[in-house]
């Protein structure tokens, strides 16, 4: 309920919906209910129009049902990240509420590349599996900043609340589930679940480098960060993807 909570619009008891501390441990469960959701409505836009229009879709309604906040933090931890500042300066642009020049370039330039991305897999027989595992693997990235040992950066109110929550064996069940939840989706093919798996890890890799760049940088993640490294995580999968998947 909390992963509902925070991560989508969907509505959630007041109750329910009260703490952050279960947001990161179910957050691949909600990635796979948000995939499964932008990956029907993509095939629908793809068969009455074309694959462009269904990617568009796809992304559009990714970024209506997560409140745009994944985009926001992309374009927030950009501004932080990218001009050479000291690490006071960073986090306070990151908490201002505009967005700076190089914020908007990185996120219209991911958000093409996502669009570009998921045209060219919705051209083939077998590309909603890779846009519905590029959404898990999203969440799968957020997952990972709760991991003992990475500290939460000065100021970050929701990156305090969560540091911690996700435990090294629950992780290792995570990785599991979702390997398993792919091979569900590539429906027994070897060849396309292997390349399903190869582009999540590319994705998951890459979001790894950035939350190095940020604890290099920042001292620790941050709400912007989480999303960000979502929005970099589905990107990057999506582009791997459409390079190897039959």
């Amino acid at each position: 309920m909390e992963s509902l909570a925070l991560l989508t619009v969907m509505p959630v008891p007041a109750r329910a919906a009260a703490g952050t501390r279960g947001v990161l441990p179910w957050a691949p469960l909600v990635g796979l209910l948000l995939g499964g959701v932008a990956t029907g409505i993509a095939v629908a836009g793809t068969r009455l129009v074309s694959p462009l229009t269904g990617a568009v879709l796809a992304v559009a309604v990714l970024a209506a049902l997560t409140r745009g906040l994944h985009l926001d933090g992309l374009a927030d931890t950009a501004d932080g990240l990218g001009p050479l500042r000291g690490r006071e300066r960073a986090l306070a642009v990151m908490h201002q509420g505009d967005v700076g020049p190089f914020g908007v370039v990185t996120l219209v330039l991911t958000v093409l590349l996502q669009v570009a991305a998921a045209a060219a897999l919705l051209a083939t027989d077998s590309g909603w599996a890779a846009l519905w595992t590029a959404v898990l693997a999203a969440r799968l990235a957020m997952t990972r900043t709760g991991l003992p040992g990475l500290p939460a950066a000065e100021g970050s109110a929701l990156g305090r609340s969560v540091t911690g929550t996700v435990s090294s064996r629950w992780w290792i069940a995570l990785l599991l589930a979702s390997a398993a939840a792919v091979g569900a989706l590539a429906a027994g093919d070897r060849v396309l679940a292997g390349a399903l798996a190869g582009s999540a890890l590319a994705g998951l890799g890459a979001a790894e480098l950035l939350l190095r760049r940020a604890r290099a940088r920042l001292g620790g993640v941050t709400g912007d960060v989480m999303g960000a490294m979502a929005e970099v995580t589905a990107a990057v999968t999506l582009l791997v993807a459409a390079a190897v998947v039959p």
